[in-house]
């Protein structure tokens, strides 16, 4: 277990898609997302934001993706959406990897995604809002996409310490889109 160095904008294995994992319950997955979890840990108090870390990120070509969100968390292993609602939305998405930056993104509002946990045991969540815009962000990750790809609207990009000076509230999301009834 390790904090790892993040791998910032520019470093290629980002743009790796990466390898299927074989062995789910094996000591190297294990290993990878011990040092998953204490690398967004010690990436959180550094820089006051982040809720998941995918292991390209820390150098690691494999489908891992740690998540702590809300006093909870989990491993994905070999992490797949399976299927995204018909709504999209746009958010402003940050990085581990360019930190300072602040992309606008459009995001699918729902989406299914299966993985395996660190057990072997499938795992499938229906996910909507903040969290299918967090996984989706992920998932990219391990396909070698990333939000600076993907930005959209006018002007896509901001400086966080310019854009946090303009939005006093902290809630970078922005409130949940209404629900078609």
């Amino acid at each position: 277990m390790a904090v790892r160095r993040i791998r910032q904008l520019g470093d290629p294995v980002l743009r790796a898609r990466c390898e299927r994992v074989h062995d789910p319950k094996s000591a190297a997955t294990r290993l990878i997302a011990d040092d998953l979890r204490d690398t967004l840990r010690a990436a959180k108090r550094k820089y006051r934001m982040g809720r998941a870390i995918a292991a390209p990120q820390i150098g690691a070509p494999v489908r891992i993706v740690f998540v702590e969100v809300d006093k909870q968390r989990w491993t994905m292993v070999n992490p797949e959406i399976t299927d995204v609602g018909p709504e999209d939305f746009l958010v402003w998405d940050d990085c581990f990897s360019f930190p300072n930056l602040l992309v606008r993104v459009t995001r699918a509002y729902t989406a299914t995604l299966t993985y395996t946990d660190l057990k072997g045991k499938p795992r499938t969540m229906q996910l909507d809002g903040p969290m299918a815009e967090l996984l989706q962000h992920e998932i990219d990750h391990l396909d070698g996409i990333l939000a600076v790809d993907r930005a959209s609207g006018l002007d896509p990009f901001a400086l966080r310490t310019e854009w946090e000076k303009q939005h006093k509230d902290p809630e970078r999301y922005g409130p949940p889109k209404p629900r078609e009834i």
